[in-house]
């Protein structure tokens, strides 16, 4: 396998620089996100696993997050993978030490770099939030612990329409909906769909029924996926228009190594990039996670970050997306604290 060096020219981008007092505050304006006020595309990376990696490894990877222009990460605080559960609540969404302190720590540390933390929870019928009471307990946990940082959003559910453990009903995402906004009225709260295109239905559903502030798509994994996500991404914001709101579109979950046949290169993961940039959405994703079809599924990459860091388990193709990512944003859709 050929060795793989981030080129010279990269390492120049200079780190984000926010004084420590600095909050850094996410926002929303029309279809963009807002950083202390200020139109921002969010180029982020899964960072799932996040709570089982130590602080000698998130602050590396944090660097390195900001090394190369990115500028949020989506970690989950409902995780449990290879026997190793990390999350910051228990089945029943009560408080769960030491992993609710590590989160609020990881949500700090961002904030003072001015990253932002996309936290997610998802539904397990027979583990993790198992019922209704349970989810309401763990939102209320999640915002007890975080509210005073306002760079950080709440996934409610996790691909909440996908029909097996994870699904979570329309009636009980306006009830976490509304309750978020009783204690936390400024929160910006998104439930993610699995693995499909809206219609226009989910796009009503979303925006009048349960009042999410933005949509988040997992788009199709396909190798035709990545040419499909700018005309996508344009019909998703035309559908829009017919609910009387219109949101950001946000793909926090794309197509990801490892996960089937079909290997995405680097090439493919740009131009899905591309595409949403030239579309109109407000945010992507580099997803990564495990090598399914690997011994052990290693590398785990975020789905597991005890033994290594994230971007110590990156391979060739995937360290040439962290390369080159911000060069596809455009300056104006750029993050809002790069110097």
């Amino acid at each position: 396998m050929r060795r793989f060096m981030l080129p010279a020219l990269v390492l120049l981008v200079p780190f984000v620089q926010v004084r420590a007092q600095d909050a850094a505050v996410l926002g929303i304006d029309g279809t963009r996100f807002t950083l202390n006020g200020k139109p921002t595309f969010l180029l982020g990376i899964s960072y799932y696993g996040g709570l089982g990696a130590s602080e000698d490894f998130i602050r590396r990877d944090l660097d390195d997050v900001q090394r190369y222009g990115f500028n949020w990460l989506r970690v989950w605080a409902t995780w449990n993978a290879f026997d190793n559960d990390v999350s910051a609540v228990d089945a029943q969404g009560r408080p769960r030490e030491p992993f609710l302190g590590r989160l609020e720590w990881l949500v700090a540390e961002c904030d003072r770099r001015g990253l932002v933390v996309d936290v997610t929870l998802t539904r397990n019928k027979s583990g993790l939030l198992p019922d209704s009471e349970a989810h309401l307990l763990a939102v209320e946990t999640l915002i007890a612990a975080l509210k005073p940082y306002r760079n950080w959003y709440l996934d409610l559910a996790n691909e909440r329409d996908v029909r097996d453990d994870r699904y979570v009903s329309a009636e009980e995402l306006r009830q976490l909906r509304d309750r978020v906004r009783q204690l936390d009225s400024q929160r910006l709260v998104t439930a993610s769909f699995g693995g499909h295109d809206l219609s226009a239905e989910d796009v009503r559903e979303s925006l009048q029924t349960i009042g999410l502030d933005f949509l988040s798509p997992h788009r199709p994994r396909a190798a035709e996926s990545p040419d499909q996500t700018e005309a996508e991404t344009r019909r998703c914001l035309n559908l829009m228009t017919e609910t009387a709101r219109v949101v950001p579109v946000h793909y926090q979950e794309p197509f990801r190594r490892g996960y089937q046949q079909w290997e995405p290169t680097a090439v493919d993961f740009l131009a899905d990039l591309r595409g949403a940039v030239a579309g109109g959405a407000a945010g992507w994703c580099f997803h990564n996670g495990t090598q399914r079809n690997a011994p052990d599924q290693q590398p785990r990459r975020s789905f597991d970050l005890r033994i290594a860091r994230l971007f110590d388990q990156l391979d060739d193709e995937e360290r040439e997306v962290v390369a080159n990512a911000l060069a596809n944003v455009p300056p104006s859709k750029g993050q809002e604290t790069v110097k």
